[in-house]
């Protein structure tokens, strides 16, 4: 038998991730990658490690030797010191979760729902006049991206300027990347890091009743967050609050109108909506991998992983596993009854805090297009944003009448 490497630069693996994955959780379901580390491919190893508290998310206990880039990124030392909650452990990680989620509540999140039906409708009113329209350009990048701006209460934002420093910082979360990423991704950091100090800093004397305030504002037991702690929370809400709803979306529309059969089953039956976003996050996973840090050797089926390593589990290859989701894992059903079983939020402590947000915003824009344009169709070659990990598309242009 050939030996199966993952390659996430084959050509089209972009396109087409899955066929590639498949043979992984197939052959080599704990695999050790060419870059260093070790990738696991089957549901139950990817939803076990997620969930298993003695592995850390801590870069600082990870042996970085393979990872070193000499004097590259010196100039930005001060700035590799993060303290978001993504990436640290119990007790930090407890004690700013526990803060932040003062500020996120379900009632937060559902008061949201009349403003988000309205920006869905101003989104869709702006493609029916056009004709032919940009799916990623007008509903599915500016949608959480206003949301969360406004949840934070946000002053109005160069919306590209802020697009260009994202998808320059999540490309550090991918598997391979280059040297000019690297440093292009820190330059980013420091460009929104500056950005959100002012923010701060102007909304300590302007409070008003939105979710950044309350960050300021939230205490426990005399506990505040500290400046930097704040603006890196405010920093990961704002990248990851908007970043994978725009794959979200992006990809579920296109995949639908890809699946005509699902459109016109979403399109017919609104009772579907929440179980469809559920499936289309099973199917398009936006965030195809995560990854957690040994603290002991830890064994996988067999495989010995020492301690400090990398292991990333791939949520795309775990939501298509025919082990979890049966025979029928690789097909699109939006009324499949275990759809809401998939990773594509992480698990354990470390599950998304924004999960309820990104469904109801993908329930919303998803539902609401199929049903307003049921003879939408993809117009042109849809351009790719070039992300292993965050993919999704950068344009979708759609015929919509």
């Amino acid at each position: 038998m050939t030996a199966v490497f993952f390659n996430p630069l084959q050509d089209g693996f972009t396109e087409d991730p899955w066929t590639h994955l498949a043979e992984l959780r197939e052959s080599e379901p704990v695999h050790a990658l060419l870059t260093g580390g070790y990738a696991l491919f089957r549901y139950d190893d990817v939803f076990a490690l997620l969930r298993d508290p003695e592995l850390s998310v801590d870069d600082r206990n990870a042996d970085l030797t393979e990872l070193d880039r000499g004097t590259l990124l010196e100039e930005f030392d001060d700035d590799m010191e993060f303290e978001s909650i993504l990436g640290l452990d119990p007790p930090d990680h407890t004690r700013l979760r526990r803060l932040i989620s003062k500020a996120f509540t379900p009632r937060t999140i559902e008061a949201l729902r009349p403003r988000i039906e309205q920006m869905v409708d101003d989104a869709l009113d702006r493609m029916a006049d056009a004709g032919t329209a940009d799916v990623v350009g007008e509903l599915a990048f500016p949608l959480p991206f206003d949301v969360i701006s406004e949840m934070l209460g946000l002053p109005d934002v160069d919306k590209e300027q802020i697009r260009d420093w994202s998808g320059a910082i999540v490309k550090t979360l991918d598997p391979i990347i280059s040297d000019e990423e690297m440093v292009a991704a820190f330059e980013a950091n420091r460009n929104i890091d500056g950005y959100l100090a002012d923010v701060i800093e102007w909304k300590r004397k302007n409070p008003a009743e939105d979710i950044l305030t309350a960050m300021i504002e939230a205490e426990e037991a005399g506990d505040r967050m500290s400046p930097k702690e704040l603006r890196d929370q405010v920093n990961l809400l704002f990248v990851a609050g908007h970043e994978t709803t725009v794959n979200l979306i992006g990809t579920g529309i296109r995949e639908l109108l890809d699946h005509p059969d699902q459109a016109t089953l979403l399109r017919d039956d609104p009772s579907l909506d929440a179980n469809a976003v559920d499936e289309l996050l099973r199917w398009v996973a936006p965030v195809q991998m995560s990854r957690r840090i040994t603290l002991k050797a830890t064994e996988v089926r067999g495989v010995e992983i020492p301690a400090r390593a990398f292991v990333s589990t791939s949520l795309a290859s775990a939501n298509r596993d025919p082990e979890k989701f049966g025979p029928a894992a690789g097909e699109l059903d939006l009324a499949r009854a275990d759809a809401g079983q998939h990773v594509s939020f992480g698990s354990g402590i470390h599950y998304c805090l924004g999960a309820s947000l990104a469904k109801l915003e993908g329930q919303f824009a998803i539902g609401r297009f199929v049903r307003r344009f049921p003879n939408a169709a993809i117009a042109a070659e849809p351009v790719w944003n070039g992300r292993i990990n965050l993919r999704g598309l950068d344009e979708l242009q759609v015929a919509v009448n």
